[in-house]
């Protein structure tokens, strides 16, 4: 864990930093923004950065937008200032941290970033030679090449087989081909001079460079343009990149994994994607079996997002009943991991006590009708506990779809202090959804909580 810190703080900033420390962060300070961005720019890295709450907090991460740095920022500040927390976190920080810093809170902050990618279950069969390969391949510097369909937790196997590997202790940088302008995408992977192009406002070492004696992962590499193919390839046969604008060749030492949703033997035949790149990139092949195919994962799976949610929203944990788990167990995934991921975290936020009972469970394609796709014995267990539930306040019984939606929107959204893409992700619907049913409700009449400050500043 990286842990970068910016601000002074009255002197807290080294107790925060000797906490973090204690607790296997390899922590840097610094202490303006500016010279943060310095950092992160000429390939510092960091994996999480806590910035002073007092700091201009929005500038930091639309800076860090601006040039597609991807690190969470969480706030900290003297005391507990309600107004301030709420300010940093619209601005985009994910969390509110008070100072003088509690040892156990700061412990917490660092495990969930830490666990946010890296948490890994595999307790179905179908799982086992696949765990098998990734081990005896793990301590070489072999290429890795990670196929599946989306949401089947990829990116997570490539953090698993750096942290089993020679280069664990060494950075393990992701850049995703797919969310990068294909023109961007070059200075991105290869860095670029001061003035190489309009925008280029300083030096910026590339995610090679930044993860020079670690492992670098190419995250669905299928979404790569073919000129950018042909650079890569040298790069790999090479072991030396150039940046944008520049002139010296740069060697690099890297171990390389790369991602894909697409069947690429089908796009080599295609034309869509090089032979000669393929062949270098898969010499050891990992195909991620969908959710479906390792049903005995979905439990325990559940009951992990179960719990970080819990914890995420400051709430009990929450159990989850046998009615519930036996409608996630029939349910087809086709969103894999991510789905499931995204159903517990709303039946999390949903749950009416500290038990989730199968009104809480939202599944795609059956709103709040679950019991409609269940065998008939689970089907009546469901609806009794639907309609025990019916008994108490507030209960979904009686209501149309429509009203139950739109509260569930309004909530999240208001759970989000405003921010439309946190509760778009929440709600596992596209931007574009949330906000044409955000534009219907304000038209309806209805209260919506206003936009975060990013967004507004974005839109």
């Amino acid at each position: 864990m990286r842990l970068l810190i910016i601000g002074q703080l009255e002197g807290h900033i080294e107790t925060a930093g000797r906490i973090a420390s204690q607790r296997g962060a390899k922590v840097s300070h610094i202490g303006t923004i500016e010279g943060a961005m310095n950092a992160l720019r000429s390939g510092q890295g960091a994996d999480l950065v806590m910035c002073d709450v007092v700091l201009d907090i929005g500038q930091l991460i639309t800076s860090l937008k601006t040039e597609r740095i991807t690190v969470p920022v969480v706030a900290c500040g003297i005391g507990t200032d309600a107004d301030a927390a709420v300010r940093a976190i619209r601005a985009g920080a994910k969390e509110y941290v008070p100072l003088p810093p509690d040892a156990e809170l700061i412990a917490a902050v660092l495990q969930a970033v830490a666990e946010e990618d890296t948490t890994f279950i595999a307790r179905d069969p179908a799982l086992r030679p696949i765990m098998d390969l990734a081990n005896r391949v793990a301590g070489s510097d072999a290429s890795v090449l990670i196929t599946g369909e989306s949401g089947t937790g990829k990116e997570v196997m490539a953090r698993y087989i750096h942290r089993k590997s020679r280069r664990a202790n060494a950075s393990f940088v992701s850049v995703n081909c797919a969310a990068i302008p294909e023109n961007l995408l070059e200075s991105e992977l290869f860095g670029h001079e001061k003035g190489a192009f309009t925008g280029a406002i300083a030096r910026r070492v590339g995610k090679f460079e930044e993860a020079n004696g670690g492992t670098l992962l190419l995250d669905e590499i299928s979404e790569m343009d073919a000129r950018l193919q042909a650079k890569l390839l040298r790069v790999i046969q090479e072991r030396v990149i150039d940046r944008v604008g520049g002139s010296t060749p740069i060697k690099v030492d890297i171990r390389l994994i790369a991602t894909s949703n697409r069947d690429l033997e089908e796009e080599v035949k295609e034309k869509r994607f090089r032979e000669d790149l393929y062949f270098r990139l898969n010499v050891v092949n990992l195909v991620m079996p969908p959710l479906r195919e390792r049903p005995a994962d979905i439990v325990p799976l559940a009951e992990y997002f179960a719990d970080k949610y819990s914890v995420a929203n400051g709430l009990p944990k929450r159990a989850i009943s046998a009615q519930a788990l036996g409608q996630l167990q029939v349910h087809h995934w086709r969103g894999n991991v991510r789905e499931l991921e995204n159903t517990m975290h709303r039946a999390v936020l949903l749950a009416r006590s500290n038990q989730i009972e199968p009104e809480a469970i939202m599944l795609s394609g059956q709103g709040f009708a679950p019991e409609k796709s269940l065998p008939a014995n689970i089907a009546v267990n469901v609806a009794a506990g639907r309609t025990m539930a019916g008994q108490g306040p507030g209960s979904l019984v009686g209501r149309t779809v429509a009203d139950v939606e739109r509260d569930l929107i309004i909530d999240t959204l208001s759970h989000c202090l405003g921010n439309r893409t946190h509760a778009a992700n929440i709600l596992g619907i596209s931007i574009r959804t949330l906000r044409n049913k955000l534009k219907q409700y304000g038209e309806e009449g209805v209260g919506v909580p206003s936009a975060s400050g990013d967004e507004r500043a974005a839109s």
